[in-house]
């Protein structure tokens, strides 16, 4: 009766998706809410997700030349000011900071959003010649955004993430870290979160406020909804000329540089919780897991069973390893590792040490195999390795069978109200049409990829020639 207890108290996903997601946070214990309305405690085993991913990604970073720095988290508002558009888009949720102790600030702080405005007015006294440039540098960090509705990693008012900030030489430089940093989103989300990615440009509606362009990728949720994963943008001059950030060149003239910013945030745990995720809880990708090997001893207090399955702990070193010698029952136990996401449980008893063998059983697919001790390592690393690559294929299944095709106005609106996921359709480029889109139907223009179609030779809204194939979606 208890374990069975244990899984009934997540919401199946097809009754109701978005208590489904709570009940699976709070129950896999990623995080708990707080006495600050919209911000969590990420617990540790959701920290524990969050490093694996933030050293990942660090790692990649660094092999193409960026370095590491910190800035501080407050922004005078002055500052703030000098970049109009990227002002406007910030403002309805910028927090302040209006008293230092007892006494009020001459000048409003606020407490970053994101930091574009600060490096701007750190490279402007960085950098003075051709031959400081490039800067290539990246913080990890949180923001803040008082965001009206919040949900546990997708939206909440404080949040970590890193913001990588460059700055070049050239326009052609620019764009090519831009577009660097974004293929290196769409590898880590594939190889590593096993999460397919769509790459593209989003529409000048959709980018961010101050750039010249923005790219994302775009991931597609079990229940159908859109993801933005990932963000590279290209802010060309603009942001170099409100700062007055020059350098003098090779030929002795005094320039602008060009600059980039690229972030991914603590949403992606929401992203593999949505993805991968099924009605007994977490299933994380091995790369991910902070327990890929959960060793579970059967009729522990029989002699000799806690020592084998410290044993084959010790063997399995090289692996994130545990052994659950706690006194509950194997049944709460299994319910539990399954609940938590861990990758695959080996289950050991008596019979099982006599015969030299153990049971493994892989999270993802439920499927029981039975391994000969002798050979354990390397049948640990081979189902983990099966694991990482099926979860790919699997997601990228579901997202092929919910992406469709709309050729007109009738099709488009037919899919959204009797489907869910991408609906790839063709557009104008006129932001008529995008707003038109949003108003009747709650539906976002996700990126122009890069792979593009040509579907019609209309515009899915106004019949007018189109311009450039569009994914839609609804979006988290």
């Amino acid at each position: 009766m208890a374990d069975k207890k244990m899984v009934e108290a997540i919401t199946s996903m097809d009754e109701d998706f978005a208590q489904w997601y709570t009940d699976v946070v709070r129950k896999a214990e990623l995080i708990d809410y707080t006495s600050v309305k919209g911000c969590m405690v990420i617990k540790p085993a959701g920290y524990a997700i969050w490093e694996l991913i933030q050293s990942q990604l660090d790692s990649r970073f660094k092999e193409t030349g960026v370095e590491n720095v910190y800035l501080p988290m407050f922004i005078p508002e002055s500052l703030l000011q000098k970049e109009k558009d990227h002002v406007e888009g910030f403002a309805p949720e910028v927090a302040w900071v209006t008293h230092g102790g007892l006494n009020p600030l001459t000048e409003r702080l606020c407490v970053r959003p994101t930091s574009e405005t600060l490096f701007c007015d750190f490279y402007k006294n960085d950098i003075h010649s051709y031959r400081d440039l490039p800067k290539v540098y990246n913080q990890w960090c949180s923001v803040v955004r008082w965001e009206k509705e919040t949900r546990p990693f997708l939206r909440s008012r404080e949040f970590l993430w890193q913001e990588g900030h460059t700055a070049h030489a050239t326009a052609e430089d620019a764009q090519e870290r831009t577009i660097q940093m974004l293929n290196l989103y769409a590898e880590f989300c594939e190889n590593v979160l096993a999460i397919p990615v769509i790459k593209g440009q989003k529409t000048d509606k959709e980018k961010f406020a101050g750039a010249v362009a923005t790219y994302t990728i775009e991931a597609l949720m079990h229940d159908g909804k859109a993801l933005q994963s990932g963000t590279s943008h290209n802010f060309g001059d603009g942001f170099a000329k409100a700062f007055d950030i020059q350098f003098t060149d090779k030929d002795n003239k005094l320039k602008h540089v060009h600059q980039t910013s690229w972030g991914m945030t603590t949403r992606l745990i929401g992203a593999i919780i949505m993805v991968h995720g099924d009605n007994e809880g977490l299933v994380l990708p091995p790369k991910v897991a902070p327990v890929q090997v959960n060793i579970i001893p059967i009729m522990q207090k029989k002699e000799g069973v806690l020592d084998k399955a410290y044993e084959l702990r010790d063997r399995l070193s090289n692996f994130r390893v545990k052994v659950d010698d706690s006194d509950k029952s194997p049944g709460w136990k299994f319910a539990e590792a399954e609940m938590r996401g861990h990758c695959i449980r080996v289950e050991i008893g008596p019979k099982d040490i006599e015969a030299n063998k153990c049971v493994i059983c892989r999270r993802d697919t439920r499927e029981k195999i039975e391994v000969s001790l002798d050979e354990l390592e390397s049948k640990v690393a081979e189902i983990l390795d099966t694991m990482q690559k099926e979860m790919l294929e699997r997601a990228r299944a579901h997202r092929e069978d919910h992406t469709y095709v709309a050729k007109n106005m009738e099709e488009f609106e037919k899919l959204f109200t009797e489907k869910s996921g991408f609906v790839k359709a063709m557009w104008c480029g006129d932001q008529a049409c995008e707003d038109t889109i949003k108003e009747n139907l709650s539906v976002t223009s996700r990126c122009m990829p890069f792979e593009q179609e040509q579907i019609a030779d209309t515009c899915v809204c106004c019949g007018k020639p189109a311009k450039k194939m569009v994914y839609w979606g609804r979006a988290y």
